[in-house]
């Protein structure tokens, strides 16, 4: 699982520490073939992305910038233009996929974005103005404190996040949390109206914004308007419990096109609307209303190219062996790397981990576990007991496995930019990818495209998204404490020719279906709506 494209036998746990000097870049062929992902409801893939004409709207629950505030820079005051950079900070692009993924289709067209700037009144004016920000005009929609709490933390985080996510936590129905979603998402579709040039190309994203598509058509109709939503979309029998079923259905079936991550989500959709709302099924397509709403699946993918690029960057091979020796030289690395999230499955790795320590599977004094958990939503139910749990675990591991020169486990409460995350890819023998449920997980495509050694080894959750196109990973059960046993066992102490092969493999995948490819499969079938006659 090392880093060196030449394998040194397991012994020489020294070794681990070189990378090499340059990557591999010919992918070669594992023995068997590799197999192909299923493109039913996919057009082929786009070589490049088409010139556009129409004004292109990109919906989200978040803006592609932050705010930063540098040393001596004040709070934002109540009346502060967000463009400003005097004495209320600067913005700087967010980190994430999806500004990343639209980054060849905003070359070739005219963008604007709707979104929130992530900080409950600022300001407290009903409009906030609009700003620029590298080459795309951003528009900011205003939340109050108070729907922040029903809207963001309540609907959407504690009703809506578990639900979809198969009830791992139990979801919670206020209708107080439902009058605050319904009230931002009315908020969020009158400025996208106001945006949008006539016949413009809108592009809503996830679940949060679930009532725009029908919303914003009755404002305009003339618009081509389509949604994505980048979780699971769940089982009609767990959809059913939510009280405000039809209008989430409906909301959704005001787009033109309707997408999902994979095809089981797409057909759980296509049975709800027709039990709730009576739609008819037409091919892959839904009648409702008088419109064909075309229910596709389009795959999420990463920027694989710079990952791989930044990957083969000098300064970031060396902070992988840097990281190496931080953690004490040991023989093999794993890594997990989530949001705090009790969806991730950090809980049933921990557990799979001791037991392996506790059998002698694995050697504590050459073996550490880096487990990075990216604080998220904080206030929204569940999420400060999973913090708590994970905690434990990992200290008590800690205390019964750990020697005075290191531990076993390294818990960091805390999020990482991209180049550190890179070279912690670049260190890690292992990655342990493995959600109870995920739309798609694009760590590990990440964690694929940064091994252009062709080295590590990829453990993957079943129901992840990912799975269903990375099916060369070693994929796991990760309800099952044995099978991810089995499975950490299989990547430490496996025939490391074959992981090779495996991550030929992956790594074709991964480049093959990029961001840029997920964007122009979109977008091309919504542009190819036909327009409507106003």
């Amino acid at each position: 699982m090392s880093s060196p494209s030449a394998a040194p036998p397991r012994s020489a746990p020294a070794s681990r520490a070189t990378l090499p000097a340059g990557p591999e870049l010919s992918f070669p062929a594992p023995d068997e073939p590799e197999p192909q992902l299923e493109r039913q409801t996919i057009a082929p893939p786009i070589a490049t992305p088409t010139p556009r004409r129409r004004h292109l709207v990109v919906v989200a629950n978040r803006l592609p910038v932050r705010r930063v505030f540098d040393s001596g820079d004040d709070e934002p005051a109540e009346d502060s233009n967000p463009a400003s950079t005097t004495g209320t900070g600067r913005w700087e692009r967010s980190p994430g996929g999806l500004v990343s993924a639209l980054e060849p289709v905003v070359r070739t067209s005219r963008t604007s974005w709707v979104g929130w700037t992530g900080s409950p009144d600022e300001p407290s004016a009903p409009a906030l103005e609009a700003f620029e920000h590298e080459g795309i005009d951003l528009h900011p929609v205003s939340i109050t404190a108070a729907e922040q709490q029903g809207f963001y933390e309540g609907f959407s985080n504690g009703t809506l996040w578990p639900l979809y996510h198969d009830a791992i936590f139990v979801p919670q129905f206020h209708q107080a949390w439902w009058e605050a979603y319904e009230a931002v998402n009315r908020r969020f579709a009158q400025q996208t109206a106001a945006v949008a040039s006539p016949g413009a190309t809108v592009w809503i994203h996830d679940y949060q914004l679930q009532l725009v598509p029908k919303l914003l058509r009755e404002l305009r109709p003339d618009l081509q308007i389509g949604f994505f939503l980048h979780i699971p979309f769940p089982a009609q029998e767990l959809f059913l419990r939510l009280p405000w079923r039809a209008e989430l259905t409906e909301g959704l079936l005001g787009a033109d096109v309707v997408g999902f991550q994979t095809a089981v989500g797409a057909d759980n959709f296509r049975l709800v609307a027709r039990r709730v709302l009576g739609a008819r099924l037409d091919g892959r397509h839904l009648l409702h209303g008088g419109r064909r709403i075309r229910v596709g699946t389009y795959p999420a993918g990463i920027d694989a190219a710079r990952i791989r690029a930044i990957a083969t960057e000098p300064a970031t091979r060396a902070r992988a062996v840097e990281i190496r020796h931080e953690l004490g030289d040991p023989h093999t690395v794993l890594l997990g790397v989530d949001r705090l999230d009790y969806t991730k499955g950090i809980e049933v790795r921990l557990r799979a981990f001791r037991a392996l320590l506790e059998s002698g599977r694995i050697d504590p004094s050459s073996t550490v576990f880096v487990q990075i958990a990216q604080p998220s939503r904080d206030e929204a139910p569940g999420y400060a007991e999973t913090r708590a749990l994970v905690e434990q675990m990992a200290g008590a591991i800690n205390g019964d496995f750990g020697a005075l020169g290191g531990t076993a486990v390294k818990y960091l409460h805390q999020g990482q930019d991209l180049h550190e995350l890179v070279a912690l890819y670049l260190a890690a023998d292992v990655m342990l990818v493995t959600p109870f449920r995920d739309g798609m997980n694009l760590v590990a495509k990440e964690y694929v495209a940064a091994r252009v050694d062709l080295d590590g080894v990829l453990i993957l959750s079943e129901f992840a998204g990912a799975a269903h196109q990375m099916r060369q990973a070693v994929l796991v059960n990760p309800f099952d404490v044995r099978a991810l046993e089995a499975a950490v066992d299989e990547a430490v102490n496996g025939d490391r020719r074959q992981h090779r092969r495996r991550m030929a493999a992956l790594g074709r995948g991964v480049h093959r279906d990029d961001a840029a490819w997920w964007a122009g499969q979109f977008l091309a079938d919504l542009e190819a709506v036909p327009p409507v006659s106003t």
